[in-house]
């Protein structure tokens, strides 16, 4: 059960982080419910997990609707994601140790190997993940979830705004980032996480024209190509 609970909530996230989905469209729980072949309050769940991310919007009395970020908060955002983060790789690179380096290599061969697929949605998730995992590699809780809220909150504006054809941009400045972090190089960090986190700010750019208002079509499909092979359960958790 737990399994077929992820992959709906990869399925959504997916279609949120590729943007497929038009900013402002409603999510039913009933209708999702349908979709997915799972209960209402399974369907609620989901959408409050989706929330909690920032990947929607949950509205008191009204219900659940894709995120609709605002590019003029953007500024503001990243403004303060350069100033942590230049924070934390000036910190990490004198020590970071051998086994966080491998993660990060490993990690950015995943980014590498996403974009080759042309998986979108996978690299707008592994773009924000590689910036978790150098808060995590600091230690401090504090940093890591002060990183969760900004990080959730530049998800969608990557995925609704950043065009497609600039993913490799954000992979190949990570590679900066990485080169800079494994010489012990913390000027040199900085400078590649301060100009990348610069050059995603003035990639973003209103969207000429918005996806198919048909998000539950969407879904449809989405989910006739990912469901797991075993039926979904229509009952609720116990």
């Amino acid at each position: 059960m737990r399994d077929n609970e992820e992959a709906i909530y990869r399925t959504l996230s997916g279609a949120l982080l590729s943007g497929l989905l038009a900013p402002g469209t409603p999510l039913r729980e009933t209708a999702l419910a349908e979709i997915f072949g799972v209960s209402r309050e399974r369907a609620r769940k989901l959408l409050q997990r989706l929330g909690t991310n920032r990947l929607i919007e949950l509205v008191p009395n009204r219900g659940a609707f894709v995120a609709t970020p605002s590019l003029e908060q953007a500024r503001s955002i990243y403004e303060a994601r350069r100033i942590l983060e230049t924070g934390i790789v000036t910190h990490l690179a004198p020590g970071l140790p051998s086994d966080e380096l491998a993660k990060l290599e490993t990690h950015i061969a995943s980014e590498t190997a996403a974009l080759q697929a042309g998986d979108r949605a996978e690299s707008v998730r592994l773009s924000a993940a590689f910036h978790m995992l150098l808060a995590e590699a600091t230690g401090n809780t504090f940093i890591v979830q002060q990183m969760q809220e900004l990080v959730s909150r530049t998800a969608m504006l990557v995925a609704v705004y950043e065009a497609a054809s600039t993913t490799q941009c954000a992979c190949d400045e990570h590679k900066d980032i990485f080169t800079s972090l494994l010489k012990g190089d913390g000027a040199g960090a900085a400078k590649a996480m301060r100009s990348h986190l610069s050059l995603i700010e003035t990639r973003l750019r209103p969207v000429a024209s918005v996806p198919s208002s048909d998000a539950l079509q969407t879904l449809r499909e989405l989910w006739e190509t990912a469901a797991p092979s075993a039926p979904a359960s229509s009952t609720a958790e116990t």
